[in-house]
């Protein structure tokens, strides 16, 4: 199994940038799909960003796209969420997830970590 840590989030000002990290430990058989996902108060736990086994795709929401970047690094064992002119609607709490399939759906990723809050606000 494997276990996922995010971090970097915190209070940052409207427009400024942001990287988060997912540190990812434990054995896989296979190279895995990294996820980004976020969730604000009351909402849905929506799809943020994806990012294939060695990098090669990626694919983004609609409201981050050309803001944000997902990458990872596969040597370190981590990926990372570059979030550049955030905006208050940016705000919740970020999760790291991993799987077998590209999704927009969070039910397809079976390893997750616990989250790590951003609060956008002046």
């Amino acid at each position: 199994q494997l276990q996922l840590a995010e971090s970097g989030g915190g209070l940052v000002q409207p427009g400024a940038s942001l990287r988060l990290s997912c540190a990812v430990s434990g054995r896989t058989f296979s190279p895995y799909i990294m996820a980004w996902f976020r969730q604000a108060p009351g909402e849905d736990r929506d799809f943020v960003a994806a990012i294939s086994q060695y990098g090669e795709n990626t694919d983004y929401a609609d409201s981050v796209r050309g803001r944000f970047t997902i990458s990872r690094d596969n040597a370190k064992d981590t990926g990372y969420l570059q979030m550049n002119s955030v905006k208050s609607a940016d705000t919740a709490v970020y999760y790291c997830a991993a799987g077998d399939w590209p999704s927009w759906s969070s039910r397809s990723y079976a390893y997750w970590g616990p989250g790590t809050p951003v609060t956008v606000s002046s």
